[in-house]
């Protein structure tokens, strides 16, 4: 079924592009038939089928005229009289009268069928003389057989409804003579004035139609004395040519006619015979000088009958035919018969569009027309039949750059000088969908801070499409993917109207700091186009929310770091460090450090920026052993966020020196200096030997093993620190100058101090770490709530 409608389709635009002009259909009728009369079925003398009539637009035209004399009923066919015809007033005394009209199918395809309209004539007008009275003087000297011209009377009706024969009114003195259109009284006997100064006769001139018609005039015969010369023309017929413009007041032509005769006898009066009501109208007649002389416009050619008469009644007639000459004073008419409007934007050049008809109300020359179209649009006119043009695309057309077109048909004819005239309409070009929608930007990048709000707005993307309506409208989409093995629709919306993106869920920098997303335009039409933009990649700027992380000094346990510290420290040397890192990153992850507490703040300072415990000055004997520390350290978020440590310090020279924690932990309030006394001297005598073999044990250990167990004391290992972060100076990482080496000591009952060795030059060369218990450095440095780790 579609492939018989598809032929179907191509045989119709087949034969529409073919104009096709048939032969001339003649149909005779009667004048003066009723409107709505039927004059014969065009359909069926041409073989149409009467349903297509309308739907391929049918209709009648009339060759050179707006007047319609006829229709057609496109439901039937038939032809039928549109408005009363007048066959005397069409055509005059022609002896044939035919209405040209045309039969027009302006679509599928155009055709022209040429239709000739024979009006007969009926019996419709009576013969009437041009004068209600006839006059004639005749002088009685006149001879038997004279013979007088009469003017025949006229009959408006053709052939033979025309004037046919006349009668006389029987009468003494005489008889009638017709042939032709000549009608002359003869004299049948010698008049005798003074027996009868006046004869009236009636005369009748009757038609030969059915039922017969006729018209009646008195001539009135005046008997004078003797005048026997008619007025004699200089020539029979009389031609002139005027331009159809001329102006009111013109001399046509001048008649002249000479009479022999003498005095009254010999003067010659001018007049029309017997014309047409239109004819006076049109001219008139010097009666004395037979100049004629135009009073109206005119716009067809005359043919008047001219009579010259003397004083006493002898008259003789001639003809004047005028012709008119056509001036060029009718600019062409454009007519617009048929428009597909609008028209799709993928009409294929060469289709056919609207259909042009030109007229031109001139003749000859001045009705030559030429038409032609503006430049720099795609469409052109092709000649059809007779005075039609086809307007057919050229090119295509594309709705996005031009939306309409305002097309001037322009029509020129050939006359001096010629005229033209236009006629502008608007053709709009319907939109297909063509364009897919195209991004503003090729791609779009989109900033956010993390710990954002979900809901919050990333960025917009925008893309325009050229086509109209629905074809225009434009919907945006996220594409399908993952981010973190998760759907992007977790993490990211777009609102499908207007392309602004959301975020989802609040946002982590620490998590990852960027991704790409897939965003798809497509509009509305059928079917839909689309395009596709890269939303590339999310920033998240990071937030100030980790606060410092301490490395070194670390919470093992219950147990804390000591650091030894020489007593011949001088001032500058390097005791420990302090190692934290920050999760954040940028200036979030700057790190400073600062000593917030000290039990002697004159003793230690520490570096900004490296974290390094240095001696301010040399170590006096004064100074006590236990040295607490603790250290701040600050990021340079906004807001600050910081961590505190403690480092415990002991100043001694070796570990004979130091004793057990636990025997050394005391209340200093509570204790008396002589029991302090008596202790001493008691371990004094009691184990100074033994003091003596430990410090020996102690040097020899630390001469054959350099080092026991790992290097640095603060070395931390690589799987501790993030993967992130590097070893930058003045970030709050180690510096590469220096590594502390960690030594277990030999002798020891718990096996657990710790010595720290420095390659700096400016490091004490044996630094020593002891690592108890949380309770014991409890008792030793005091309470561990004034520093706790944050």
């Amino acid at each position: 079924m579609v492939l018989k409608m598809l032929f179907f389709l191509w045989l119709s635009c087949l034969f529409s592009l073919l104009h096709i002009a048939h032969g001339e259909r003649s149909y005779s009728f009667p004048e003066e038939m009723k409107r709505g009369s039927i004059i014969g079925n065009i359909a069926k003398d041409l073989g149409m089928h009467t349903g297509m009539l309308s739907i391929r637009r049918a209709r009648i035209e009339t060759e050179g005229s707006d007047q319609h004399y006829c229709d057609i009923n496109v439901r039937n066919g038939e032809l039928i009289v549109a408005e009363r015809i007048d066959r005397e007033g069409l055509c005059g005394k022609k002896p044939s009268c035919i209405l040209r009209q045309e039969l027009l199918v302006l679509e599928n395809p155009l055709e022209l069928h040429r239709i000739s309209l024979h009006v007969q004539d009926i019996n419709d007008n009576s013969p009437q003389f041009n004068e209600k009275m006839i006059i004639l003087e005749i002088q009685e000297s006149t001879d038997r057989g004279a013979r007088f011209i009469i003017e025949e009377a006229h009959d408006e009706d053709v052939g033979q409804n025309s004037v046919q024969q006349y009668s006389l009114e029987q009468n003494e003195n005489f008889i009638l003579a017709a042939k032709g259109n000549t009608v002359e009284l003869v004299l049948d006997k010698e008049l005798d004035r003074e027996k009868q100064k006046e004869i009236n006769l009636l005369l009748t001139a009757l038609d030969g139609g059915s039922p017969q018609r006729s018209g009646t005039v008195v001539i009135h015969v005046t008997v004078l004395d003797a005048n026997d010369n008619a007025p004699v023309f200089s020539q029979a017929v009389y031609k002139a040519s005027l331009p159809e413009n001329s102006p009111l007041d013109t001399v046509v032509v001048t008649v002249s006619a000479t009479d022999a005769d003498e005095g009254v006898n010999g003067d010659v009066t001018y007049d029309f015979g017997h014309v047409s009501e239109d004819v006076r109208k049109k001219f008139a007649i010097d009666r004395k000088a037979g100049e004629i002389i135009l009073i109206d416009a005119i716009t067809k050619s005359y043919e008047i009958r001219i009579k010259a008469k003397d004083g006493l009644g002898l008259s003789s007639y001639a003809k004047v035919i005028i012709s008119i000459t056509d001036v060029n004073d009718n600019a062409p008419i454009v007519s617009l018969k048929s428009l597909t409007n609008p028209i799709p934007e993928d009409t294929p050049a060469g289709t056919e569009v609207g259909i042009i008809n030109v007229q031109d109300r001139d003749s000859e020359n001045n009705r030559q027309v030429r038409c032609s179209v503006q430049q720099n649009i795609p469409f052109k006119l092709v000649p059809s039949i007779k005075n039609y043009y086809s307007l057919v695309t050229t090119g295509n057309l594309d709705r996005e750059l031009v939306t309409d077109y305002n097309i001037t048909i322009t029509a020129t004819d050939e006359g001096s000088p010629p005229l033209s005239s236009s006629k502008t309409f608007q053709l709009s070009v319907a939109d297909i969908n063509d364009n897919p929608p195209v991004f503003e930007e090729q791609s779009y990048s989109a900033y956010i801070n993390e710990n954002n709000k979900p809901g919050s707005t990333l960025c917009s993307v925008s893309a325009r499409d050229p086509d109209w309506r629905q074809n225009g409208t434009v919907i945006y989409s996220l594409l399908p993917a993952e981010v973190n093995g998760a759907s992007v629709s977790s993490y990211l919306s777009v609102n499908g109207d207007t392309g602004v993106i959301h975020a989802v869920r609040s946002f982590d920098y620490e998590q990852f700091r960027s991704f790409q997303v897939y965003v798809m335009a497509r509009d509305n039409g059928s079917p839909p186009l689309s395009s596709n933009v890269t939303v590339s990649v999310v920033f998240i700027s990071d937030v100030n929310d980790n606060a410092p992380q301490i490395l070194y000094p670390t919470l093992e346990g219950s147990s804390f770091m000591t650091e030894l510290v020489p007593k011949a420290a001088h001032g500058g040397s390097l005791v420990s460090k302090v190692i934290a890192v920050d999760a954040d990153s940028g200036q979030n992850a700057w790190l400073s450090y600062h000593i917030v507490k000290a039990t002697d703040t004159g003793l230690f300072s520490i570096d900004l920026h490296s974290g390094e415990i240095r001696t301010q000055r040399d170590i006096l004997e004064s100074d006590s052993m236990k040295q607490n520390l603790i250290v701040a350290v600050k990021d340079n978020g906004q807001p600050s966020l910081s961590a505190t440590c403690s480092m415990y310090l002991l100043i001694s020279d070796n570990l004979a020196e130091v004793p057990e924690l636990k025997d050394i932990s005391y209340d200093e309030k509570n204790s008396k200096l002589t029991s302090y006394l008596i202790i001493a001297l008691v371990s004094v005598s009691t184990f100074f030997l033994t003091f003596i073999i430990i410090i020996l044990g102690v040097k020899f250990c630390h001469r054959q093993k350099p080092r026991l167990l790992f290097d640095g004391a603060v070395s931390i290992p690589g799987a501790y620190l993030p993967p992130n972060y590097s070893d930058v100076d003045g970030t709050g990482t180690l510096r590469s100058t220096f590594n502390y080496d960690n030594y277990l000591t030999t002798g020891s009952r718990t096996s657990d101090f710790k010595f720290v060795q420095s390659y700096n030059d400016n490091t004490l060369p044996a630094d020593q770490t002891l690592e108890k218990s949380l309770p014991a450095f409890a008792d030793t440095f005091g309470d561990l709530n004034d520093s706790p780790e944050v």
